[in-house]
């Protein structure tokens, strides 16, 4: 271990949470004397933690989140992803439960931080390595106070109120506690990125050992940027205070934005490829923090397009999030157009080539065929519902070729710098409009909008925008730019946009000789009801705990 980094041990603990042997509780009769007192074991019980963190390679049935919105349909109706819209989601039938998962990742935390000191490293003082360990140790406790609150959050977007426990804690105290307001872990959540940030380095390129793959500086700034802009959101704003709350959101992503200016900390990088480009990707400007993959190749067996050897075909592009790119001088994508229609890939937002494979994109030296009888297209099983197959984090360098299978590194991106743009354009525009700078704030919504679309050459936003336009571009704008990366589903229901992503669209592609027709066409019609703006809490858990409070409807 002597000169292993946390990378190598993240990427280990990616393929299973449930370690038992780094499960250090008092049920799992390891001494904890032992496991806080050699460095080592100090370090795999943090990386243990950091084994909590989220990624979404297909972790609802194999399908990606995505697919429980409008921009996206899994293939195989078999998986679980289609009970979000299909009247079977209960809380009896809870999907993606998380509850019991994120409060293990919790009480791991609490534990560590009740037990971790580093004056039980000094026995070690006369050690070649002991000031270089304990110079990596030191960022322990912080690094798990802000994994604490990471896990908290996604506790909060989900099931809105929930338990706040600081402490290490019996079954029966467990099991007797009531929950804390939204309100009131989300100050939590930020009081402690607020108090880790700056212990925390902006870097550990320097650090001993050559690590990476920790909890900077930079990220607390970013939960807390995200935090305060869920917090200012119609479905958790309560309807009061709510300018002040983006105000708050606001200072909170220009704070970030402001360091990444002025300290270099990170940019946007032009046609830089975040996605599919294995340990590349780590070394961006733009990256902000990222869960750590090992090698695999299950997501583009599960992904690329249906027609290339041992591919099951899975998420795939809706028309809906296809029509949401626009044209490459920004005026809306019309299908009343005859000539935009005939030819609909064509002069569009450079993003929509990254995102989606359609009818003629090139993949892996092959072109794809959609259309009706096509090599990858309706009527055969397995082909894409909608007429279109996911590009965007999918690695094409990856071989499924019997008997010459290849794998490649897989880090799904948690926080990057378009994303804190992206909050400080919604969060100013909601507290001041979209043209608003002055002294403190010298950027304005729209300038932080042509920032993130500086990466692909996309033109910039109209010049006199209104408002209300704006509001329509800054949320398009944060569904094409963050598409498939476990965005939209929260952003639906933060917005309370439910109703207006019933109804899912697809591409009839037509092909007559050399000539090819498109026509959109409805491909499902969803259940929704306002009730799934917030998640059930489990039936399960309300048995141990008679005293959690169930979400309305539920």
């Amino acid at each position: 271990m002597k000169r292993a980094s946390l990378y190598i041990l993240v990427s280990a603990l990616c393929l299973c949470h449930s370690c038992n042997y780094l499960d250090v509780d008092e049920s799992t009769g390891m001494d904890q004397d032992y496991v806080y007192s050699y460095f080592d074991e100090a370090k795999k019980t943090v990386t243990h933690i950091y084994g909590y963190l989220p990624s979404d390679w297909g972790s609802i049935g194999g399908a990606l989140r995505e697919s429980a919105t409008d921009n996206a349909v899994h293939v195989w109706s078999s998986s679980a992803i289609y009970g979000f819209y299909d009247g079977s989601w209960s809380a009896n039938n809870p999907l993606d439960n998380v509850w019991g998962t994120y409060y293990t990742a919790i009480r791991a935390a609490n534990l560590f931080l009740k037990t971790f000191s580093l004056e039980r490293f000094e026995k070690f003082e006369n050690n070649s390595d002991y000031a270089e360990q304990i110079r990596m140790a030191e960022y322990y406790p912080y690094e798990v106070r802000f994994l604490r609150a990471f896990f908290y959050f996604e506790l909060i977007k989900r099931y809105k109120d929930v338990p706040l426990v600081e402490e290490v804690l019996t079954t029966d105290e467990v099991n007797s506690l009531t929950q804390k307001t939204f309100d009131e872990v989300v100050e939590f959540i930020v009081s402690e990125c607020d108090d880790v940030m700056d212990k925390l380095p902006v870097s550990y390129a320097s650090m001993p050992f050559s690590e990476t793959g920790r909890i900077t500086r930079g990220a607390c700034m970013a939960l807390k940027s995200r935090v305060l802009l869920y917090a200012a959101s119609p479905l958790f704003n309560g309807g009061t205070d709510v300018a002040a709350k983006y105000e708050r959101a606001a200072s909170a992503a220009w704070d970030l934005i402001t360091m990444a200016k002025t300290q270099g900390w990170y940019s946007i990088v032009a046609n830089e490829v975040l996605w599919g480009n294995g340990n590349t990707a780590l070394n961006s400007k733009q990256l902000i923090l990222e869960r750590r993959g090992a090698n695999s190749n299950s997501f583009e067996i599960n992904n690329f397009p249906f027609g290339f050897e041992n591919a099951n075909t899975g998420t795939c592009p809706s028309q809906n999030l296809v029509d949401a790119f626009a044209m490459s001088d920004g005026s809306a994508f019309d299908w009343e157009n005859p000539a935009e229609a005939a030819n609909p890939y064509a002069n569009r937002d450079p993003r929509l080539a990254q995102t989606v494979l359609y009818n003629g994109s090139l993949w892996q030296q092959q072109t794809i065929e959609t259309f009706y009888n096509g090599r990858n297209g309706q009527p055969q099983n397995g082909a894409t519902l909608t007429g279109y197959y996911l590009k965007k984090m999918l690695d094409e360098s990856i071989s499924l070729a019997t008997g010459n299978q290849t794998s490649k590194p897989h880090h799904f991106i948690l926080f990057r710098y378009a994303e804190i743009l992206l909050n400080y354009a919604e969060a100013m525009a909601e507290w001041q409009g979209p043209t608003y700078t002055d002294d403190l704030y010298t950027m304005s919504a729209v300038d932080a909008i042509n920032e993130v679309r500086s990466r692909t050459g996309m033109s910039s936003v109209p010049a006199g925008i209104t408002a209300e336009d704006f509001k329509t571009l800054y949320r398009n704008e944060r569904r094409v730019e963050l598409a498939f990366e476990d965005h939209r589903f929260w952003d639906i229901r933060r917005w309370k946009i439910g109703p207006e992503t019933s109804k899912i669209y697809g591409v009839e592609v037509t092909k007559n000789g050399s000539t090819l027709t498109y026509k959109r066409v409805l491909v499902q019609s969803r259940i929704w009801d306002d009730k799934m703006y917030l998640y059930p809490i489990p039936a399960a858990e309300r048995l141990k705990n008679p005293r959690l409070v169930q979400n309305p409807g539920w």
